[in-house]
């Protein structure tokens, strides 16, 4: 089932997610839904706080469903090391329309849990390690707009002002 993304402005998107505890059924029918409208949208991630849950739950799929061998779902993930740093446009689905180049590191060692509570670890580069980065910001409250200037982020948040106040938001 497709759910509808939250938009910046949502409170949900700013909060810090809760870790997951239970790891049951309940998990793969979240996911599910997250895997449909994460592709319904055109997306390469989606994090469990955009359609309005609070859990540290991510799906990422670099290949846009061309590969399904690509898919990754993790929870409770954490940036256990970083090095480099590559630059690059980024947007999100919860800020439709809008992208800037954001610096992320070229490459991460990430840790979490699969849908069954055991461990999982993941060395990424380049998109993947950028994707990581972005949807683990996510589950901290954090959107991409927060490592931009504060001027391109004024220019963002006043593009979108207008579009609200017009109703397209």
């Amino acid at each position: 089932m497709i759910i509808p993304i939250l938009k910046l402005g949502a409170p949900e998107l700013r909060k810090v997610s809760e870790s997951i505890q239970n790891f049951n059924g309940e998990l793969e029918d979240i996911v599910k839904n997250m895997m449909e409208t994460m592709y319904g949208a055109s997306g390469v991630g989606l994090a469990a706080p955009q359609i309005g849950i609070n859990v540290r739950l991510a799906t990422i799929d670099p290949s846009i469903g061309e590969d399904k061998e690509k898919i990754i779902v993790i929870c409770n993930p954490e940036i256990i090391s970083s090095e480099g740093k590559q630059s690059g446009e980024e947007g999100c689905l919860s800020i439709p329309n809008f992208s800037e180049n954001v610096e992320r590191p070229m490459k991460l060692v990430v840790k979490g849990q699969d849908l069954r509570g055991e461990e999982i670890t993941f060395e990424a580069e380049g998109i993947l390690a950028r994707c990581f980065c972005h949807e683990i910001d996510h589950l901290n409250g954090v959107l991409f707009i927060d490592h931009l200037s504060a001027l391109k982020r004024g220019l963002i948040r006043n593009k979108i002002k207008k579009l609200a106040k017009a109703g397209e938001w």
